[in-house]
């Protein structure tokens, strides 16, 4: 470097960091919140998708899961109009061992949506579940307290529910709900068990805020008599499974009258599929909150030009002294590049630790994943932005002639 040692070029950078410690201190904190919400960020994407994931396998290799396709209900879409939701009619079809012998059961799903309350206080569950007694069973959901209603609940459409420990936290806190009277949706209901916690399942979704109750009650007090939510299924056997859903295809082709070759107005997903699904949407929601985040850093760089610039405009005159005496071009243009990383390699250090530390609490319900990518790929990002958004400062100090920095005032 011309007669300029490296280390004498790192304690002139070091200098010009702490000559400003208030003005450094801002940048490096620029990049510390770009660096730590990129980690924070995608660790409760990890997080989510990981839930998710758990709360699909508990539903076992041998569910089966029928939706409707879009074509049927109050908030269709679809160009389809001769679509038919999805009916008791099709759930009862479904449980005939002489057309599904590999189904062990089905049990219909209507959800509705309302709060509940006891006294003063309230839970507005995600759904208020309207099904039959073999739902549980299907949807492997045991409870922890108090018994199932049963068929003969359905039957008579008695105001009784099961339930999640969310909603029973909400409205009793500690003390037991068993044989209590809520009210859901303006209506008295006895709650008879407490479902066992599946856990949140990311975010806006947690599988313990819900509200099971017969079906028939549901249609007549909470939602009407519209079309199903969906149906779910359990083949008697997880190698059974896949003969199920050719049975249960084939059960509801017929149903809905569904001619060969022609789109159905329903779709038949597995534990598998659904799981494929679920990842598909967890990946996008990740890379989605990832790249919210990299635009804080994106910030932070900013932040590293504009100091730089102010840096390099009030040490003009230092510039051309050292120009004038024999110092060269690459020697200013590595100091101010090591001064612009020193600044982002700060903020990438800081912002991984306060990352990482963030991460071990819960985020918006859900428990952060922490990534050895993610927490690699942004110090390194942190590292690339000091070099990035401090080349243009640099190559401007670097560029400056000895005699125009000399009069500079």
């Amino acid at each position: 470097m011309g007669g300029l040692g490296l280390r004498e070029v790192w304690r002139f950078a070091a200098r010009g960091i702490t000559a400003n410690r208030m003005r450094s201190s801002l940048t490096v904190l620029g990049v510390l919140i770009g660096v730590s919400s990129v980690i924070v960020l995608t660790a409760v994407g990890n997080g989510s998708a990981l839930a998710v994931k758990q709360g699909i396998e508990k539903l076992g290799t041998n569910s089966i899961l029928v939706m409707s396709s879009g074509g049927a209900g109050r908030f269709s879409r679809s160009s389809n109009s001769n679509a038919k939701g999805l009916t008791i009619a099709d759930a009862k079809a479904l449980n005939d061992p002489a057309t599904a012998p590999d189904v062990k059961m089905a049990a219909p799903i209507l959800n509705a949506s309302g709060t509940c309350t006891y006294g003063n206080l309230s839970s507005t569950p995600q759904n208020i579940t309207g099904t039959w007694a073999s739902y549980f069973e299907a949807s492997n959901s045991p409870i922890d307290k108090g018994y199932y209603w049963s068929n003969d609940d359905v039957v008579a459409g008695r105001p009784v529910v099961i339930i999640g420990t969310t909603v029973a936290t909400d409205l009793f806190g500690t003390d037991s709900p068993l044989n209590e009277v809520i009210r859901c949706k303006g209506q008295s209901v006895t709650v008879v068990g407490v479902m066992k916690s599946k856990g949140s399942t990311g975010g806006f979704q947690d599988a313990d805020s819900i509200v099971i109750a017969p079906i028939t009650f549901v249609q007549r007090s909470m939602s009407g008599y519209g079309s199903l939510s969906q149906i779910q299924v359990e083949a008697t056997n997880a190698s059974t499974t896949t003969a199920a859903m050719d049975e249960v295809t084939t059960i509801m082709s017929a149903q809905h009258k569904i001619k060969a070759g022609a789109n159905a107005d329903y779709r038949v997903l597995n534990q598998a599929s659904i799981l494929a699904s679920s990842t598909t949407s967890s990946h996008t929601l990740t890379v989605l909150l990832a790249a919210i985040a990299a635009i804080s850093l994106l910030v932070g760089g900013i932040g590293i030009t504009n100091i730089m610039l102010v840096s390099v405009t009030e040490r003009t005159r230092e510039i051309g002294i050292r120009k004038a005496i024999g110092a060269p071009k690459s020697a200013i243009l590595t100091q101010f590049l090591i001064e612009a990383m020193l600044l982002s390699l700060m903020g990438g250090i800081s912002g991984v630790a306060l990352g990482v530390g963030i991460s071990h609490f819960t985020v918006l319900g859900v428990k952060p994943v922490v990534s050895l990518t993610s927490v690699l790929l942004a110090f390194i990002v942190s590292a690339l932005v000091g070099l990035i958004f401090g080349g243009w400062p640099a190559n401007r100090a670097a560029s400056l002639r000895p005699i125009e920095a000399l009069r500079y005032e």
